[in-house]
């Protein structure tokens, strides 16, 4: 028995799809469009075609305009800029970009990006006091600063002017910056709020282009946004996937030496580069600097104009990788095996300890989430404070959760699904308490299973090249439009045997009729199939050897008697 719910996504009635089928709209296609909430067949074909037409003009971001004069004041008074960014992908590659063009422009800039244990999230006096002692009249932000109303105010008291741009949820109050661009203001205009980091970056530098006379030159900066957007996790819908595919575009033609080698390192092929390329391959390297050292190595790697320069940093990468992983997994099971111990009925998970690093404490509470589908947060215990990283689920708003406790916490930031926040340690009980009061409260009408979407109902003989042509359609796939998933019932088990290490997966030889089709169930070694099953799979091109194959990738299965 499959311990996920099944949701079916509800079929168009048969009014609706002929309203909406077209010469190169096939039914299955306007159903896997209206699952992603396009429902106008005047929206289909931009969509697909993720062109110029889903951006925005940047003239509509709150204070661009102030940002857009006082960055030309300081390129013409030759003054220092800084750009400071954040230790994961997206803030690395929104402080590379920036730096760079800035310095495109003529400025004079450097970069600052914190060390995670050390500094922590945001701006800081003591790194503020150092740029300032430097020279630097001017801090840009990137992927970070929405949340420092008073890190802003010491700033401005140490004589810094400050912008910020940032995608993270404000606060009540708005740091009283020179300019505080964020998409998710309550009083932005801007029409797509979901931008990440890299994505506000990018629309001020475009915003700066355009006022000094340039037409364009911002596209080169592309591969940057690809990366950063879609590591960062934020739907890839609306303009950021415009962003994400163009990026893409631009990620595989990059003549950037540390984006050659990461991917080499990454054991991929330039000009093969997808979404989950980035996700599973290029992002986790990048991200393993920041969460095991310093991520100057990742910014580093990125500016780099030699390619000798290029192949060590990303072998370190690659070492640090490899130690992310192990550190993760070594977690991850001794989170699981005292949660289980403790029970993990309650509608959200607290584990923790010194022995939690935070540098892997989110992505241990993100595989947590996926297995116990429950808000889960991870605690570091750090002297007399703690930190806590948090992963959510759809149902449960994580930083809603934190601002109703904010009288306890000493800082709080993040998204809806993940975020974190910094307490004395004496406050700790009473913050786990309130948390979990607030979780029963919301989540006490939810079915606390993971669930599986299922796009549509198609008998498994119907399944073809031309459905994965038309899958394909839709991507890059991410976050809000993953890969379509289909469920087709009463397949005839031909053939199954366990592989890899222990058995953990399962392969299968699946019959439909007169077809018959490899399949692969990842993690599900452990489950037994019988003669007939329901499948629910995702349609994939295996490459092997050299050599194409489409192949069913089973998520789940329900035997048959």
């Amino acid at each position: 028995m499959t311990g996920q719910r099944w949701q079916i996504c509800p079929s168009l009635s048969a009014d609706s799809m002929a309203q909406r089928v077209g010469p190169n709209i096939s039914t299955l296609l306007v159903q896997l469009l209206h699952n992603r909430g396009v429902t106008d067949p005047a929206q289909f074909e931009p969509f697909l075609a993720a062109d110029e037409r889903l951006t925005h003009d940047p003239r509509y971001l709150p204070d661009i305009d102030r940002a857009v004069t006082r960055v030309l004041r300081a390129l013409l008074g030759d003054e220092l800029i800084a750009v400071y960014g954040d230790f994961d992908a997206d803030g690395i590659t929104a402080a590379v970009l920036l730096v760079e063009g800035i310095k495109q422009l003529g400025g004079r800039v450097i970069s600052y990006i914190p060390h995670r244990l050390d500094e922590g999230h945001g701006l800081n006096s003591a790194a503020m006091k150092s740029l300032r002692e430097q020279g630097v009249s001017l801090i840009i932000t990137v992927d970070c600063g929405i949340t420092g109303v008073s890190e802003v105010e010491e700033g401005q008291g140490m004589g810094l002017d400050i912008v910020v741009t940032d995608h993270h949820v404000p606060l009540g109050i708005i740091p009283s910056a020179v300019a505080a661009i964020d998409p998710k203001r309550l009083d932005s205009v801007y029409p797509f709020c979901e931008l990440a980091g890299v994505g506000v970056a990018y629309k001020l530098l475009q915003a700066l282009f355009r006022a000094t006379g340039r037409d364009g030159g911002w596209d080169r900066f592309m591969d940057l946004v690809a990366l950063g957007t879609v590591v960062d996790m934020v739907p890839l819908l609306g303009e950021n996937r415009y962003l994400a595919k163009r990026g893409i575009e631009y990620l595989n033609q990059s003549q950037r030496p540390g984006v050659r080698e990461l991917v080499l390192s990454a054991g991929l092929e330039m000009g093969s580069i997808d979404s989950d390329s980035i996700s599973y391959a290029l992002g986790p390297r990048l991200n393993a600097s920041g969460r095991m050292d310093h991520a100057v190595t990742s910014y580093e790697l990125l500016t780099t104009t030699s390619h000798e320069q290029a192949r060590e940093l990303a072998a370190v990468l690659e070492k640090r990788n490899v130690e992310r992983q192990k550190l993760t997994a070594e977690g991850l099971a001794r989170a699981r095996e005292i949660l289980c111990h403790e029970g993990v009925e309650k509608p959200l998970l607290v584990v923790g300890g010194a022995d939690y690093p935070p540098g892997v404490a989110g992505v241990i509470a993100g595989r947590l989430v996926d297995e116990f589908y429950r808000p889960v947060i991870v605690l570091n215990f750090d002297g007399d404070s703690v930190r806590g990283s948090a992963r959510s689920i759809p149902e449960f708003d994580i930083i809603c959760a934190f601002t109703e406790c904010e009288e306890l916490l000493t800082r709080y930031g993040g998204h809806a699904q993940a975020a974190g926040f910094l307490t004395p340690k004496a406050n700790l009980e009473k913050v786990h308490q309130r948390l979990l009061e607030i979780a029963t409260r919301e989540l006490a009408e939810v079915d606390l299973r993971p669930s599986l979407v299922i796009d549509a109902i198609i008998p498994l003989s119907a399944v073809g090249k031309e459905t994965f042509k038309i899958i394909s359609r839709l991507a890059p796939f991410g976050q809000s439009n993953e890969s379509p998933t289909f469920l087709s019932q009463k397949v005839k088990v031909v053939d199954f045997r366990t592989v890899g290490g222990s058995g953990k997966h399962l392969k299968m030889k699946l019959r439909d009729g007169q077809v018959v089709w490899d399949a692969i169930a990842f993690d599900l070694g452990d489950r037994q199939p019988t003669s007939y099953i329901d499948i629910v799979y995702n349609l994939e091109m295996d490459n092997w050897n050299g050599r194409e194959q489409l192949r069913l990738n089973i998520l789940d299965f329900l035997p048959l008697a």
